[in-house]
């Protein structure tokens, strides 16, 4: 493709550079001009047209097709809805108003969100300007008063003369796109700002999914520590236990030294936890826009619901719906443009201008009709030595387009990755989390059991501690899986994307103008090539 737009551009460039000439002695100027252009632009394509390049589209995302549905644990068995479209607001579906009440104030707070935005706001500001600039004629009005000496004739008898200028007119110049220079730039521009703004919304999407997290991760650290706090508690009083039954000779200090290690190591996993927990309340302050003495307070682990249902997007329609694959290919477009516009460069351009006003050597002449003043002409400017600079920037153009488009693939490539990761996570948890449930169903059946039989004097005390240690070990792994379940539905959630939405719809802007002004500048971009 690249052999084939360089060579075409070289003939038609060729073609150009001879019309020109042929119109400089021409009474027909404009005509002959208007001839070539359509001549050159009839030969060549300025650029590649942008369009994303073709992708796989697999049947199923992983190494193996995701089942219809995981199997049950706590009694929910999630099902994989294939072809739903994304949920915007998938938070809600936890059925919590303090965690949907946490992601709105992030949403609202968030200093990286608003540095994004306005940014964005920003460059549809020079998108504007730019388009304004290039697309209509500039108007200057232009005033001068000045005097001045300058040497004279010796021959009259007067060495020097000195004399004032008085002048005031307006200039009015247009530079004629007729090779697409100008809407290629102005699309490029178009194109960059797309990029922008599909990666505001992926920062949004990121953000309420990193509060999401970070709020389900706080809570399951909180449960673990109550969990690990009533483990301490029973290995303390079964050291104690033991150290009077040693005391008594009734126990070995063997029996001793193992209670003592025991409640000791499980005692050593509490500051663990405590950091992990208090680091991740720090964080989620932060992504509230909060410092992090003001972090909100932590969820009931157990009064979050698990979504039964989660939409599987397709991978053709995931095209659309992820904004990190639309700022790629957006940026895919722009790369394109600018590869026109490089290559417009290497034609003639044309230029009208004309000055209208007053001047002369005193303000009467000035003020009076014989001080009128105007000028109309046009130019022509055809590149022909500027030392390979053009060829250059339009060899770099081509390899910048080439770097967009194998970025776009990659791009791809990873959110299909990141979406089977995601699918492969849920299955999995809800097989850990079924044995998990199991195991700390069958332990506590064990403690109520040995409970029961203590009371009828069968047992001793001390097997009913380690009947409810098992029981309560076995009740954290349960905690664990149930929180990365949690968890990784929100990260399959994030992974969808979001339904497909135009670029000048986000962000805090939502000035028609700016979109079909952009949009328009696209279309004759598209024209042009």
């Amino acid at each position: 493709m690249k052999t084939s737009v360089w060579n075409s551009g070289r003939g038609a460039h060729k073609a150009a550079r001879a019309c020109a000439s042929n119109s400089a002695r021409s009474p027909k100027t404009l005509g002959t001009l208007a001839a070539c252009a359509a001549l050159a632009l009839a030969g060549c394509a300025m650029g590649p047209t942008g369009e994303p390049p073709a992708m796989p589209q697999p049947e199923h995302y992983g190494a193996e097709a995701q089942p219809a549905q995981t199997v049950a644990a706590q009694g929910v068995a999630q099902q994989f809805v294939t072809g739903a479209q994304p949920v915007p607001q998938w938070w809600t579906l936890y059925g919590s108003e303090a965690l949907d009440a946490l992601v709105s104030e992030g949403l609202a707070n968030s200093p990286n969100l608003a540095a994004a935005d306005h940014s964005l706001q920003a460059a549809r500001e020079q998108l504007r300007g730019q388009i304004g600039s290039s697309l209509l004629p500039t108007v200057d009005a232009i005033g001068i008063a000045q005097r001045q000496q300058a040497p004279a004739i010796p021959q009259f008898g007067i060495d020097q003369l000195q004399y004032a200028i008085f002048a005031g007119l307006i200039d009015v110049r247009y530079t004629f796109d007729v090779f697409g220079a100008t809407r290629l730039n102005n699309a490029a521009l178009a194109s960059r700002v797309n990029v922008q703004a599909f990666q505001l919304e992926a920062a949004r999407r990121a953000l309420a999914a990193n509060i999401v997290a970070s709020a389900l991760g706080v809570a399951t650290l909180h449960a673990q520590i109550e969990t690990t706090e009533q483990l301490i508690a029973l290995a303390n009083a079964q050291t104690d236990d033991v150290h009077k039954r040693y005391a008594l000779g009734s126990a070995s200090r063997t029996d001793l030294l193992n209670a003592q290690q025991s409640a000791a190591s499980i005692a050593a996993n509490l500051p663990v936890l405590r950091q992990q927990w208090i680091a991740m309340r720090h964080a989620l302050a932060v992504l509230l826009g909060r410092t992090p003495d003001q972090a909100p307070p932590d969820l009931d682990l157990a009064s979050l619901n698990l979504p039964a249902q989660v939409p599987v997007v397709v991978p053709s329609e995931l095209l659309r719906t992820r904004p990190d694959i639309e700022a790629a290919e957006a940026a895919l477009k722009a790369a394109a443009a600018e590869v026109g516009a490089a290559t417009a460069q290497m034609y003639p351009s044309i230029t009208l201008s004309a000055a209208l006003g007053q001047a002369g050597f005193s303000w009467p002449v000035v003020t009076s009709g014989a001080g009128a003043i105007w000028a109309i002409g046009a130019s022509l400017t055809q590149p022909i030595f500027h030392g390979g600079a053009l060829v250059a920037q339009r060899r770099a153009a081509l390899q910048s387009y080439e770097a967009a488009n194998d970025t776009y693939r990659q791009t791809v490539l990873t959110a299909f990755q990141d979406v089977a990761d995601r699918l492969a996570a849920l299955d999995h948890d809800a097989q850990a989390l079924d044995a998990a449930g199991t195991s700390a169903r069958s332990a506590q059946g064990v403690y109520e059991d040995t409970s029961a039989r203590y009371k009828l004097g069968a047992v001793p005390w001390y097997a009913v501690r380690q009947s409810e240690q098992q029981w309560r070990n076995a009740r954290l792994d349960e905690i664990r899986y149930r929180g990365a379940r949690l968890s990784d539905t929100a990260a399959l959630f994030q992974s969808m994307g979001n339904p497909p939405a135009d670029p000048s719809t986000l962000g805090s802007d939502r000035a028609a103008q700016t979109s079909t002004t952009a949009a328009a500048s696209e279309a004759e971009a598209k024209q042009g090539k």
